[in-house]
């Protein structure tokens, strides 16, 4: 059961990671395309920044730091239960 927790939560997170990813650097493609007079969706980018990037980006940190927590606490549990035999 943990194992498939832990599975399902790094692959949730490595799709958050890629979807982060993919607006940075629509931001980045799209900053630039605005300083060559050139429309890429800047606009569309800020509109989606509060509903979907604020909480993907809040998502990802959110997730790792629950990640390492549980990677932690399950290997001092491991450690302590090899400990006992």
């Amino acid at each position: 059961m943990k194992d498939r927790f832990f599975q399902w939560l790094n692959t949730a997170l490595m799709i958050d990671l890629f979807l982060v990813l993919l607006s940075f650097f629509w931001l980045a493609i799209a900053v630039v395309g605005r300083a060559a007079g050139v429309h890429l969706g800047l606009d569309l980018w800020y509109k989606l920044w509060d509903p979907v990037f604020t909480p993907a980006l809040g998502i990802l940190m959110a997730g790792a730091i629950v990640s390492g927590i549980a990677s932690w606490v399950a290997k001092r549990l491991e450690a302590r239960s090899t400990e006992n035999l």
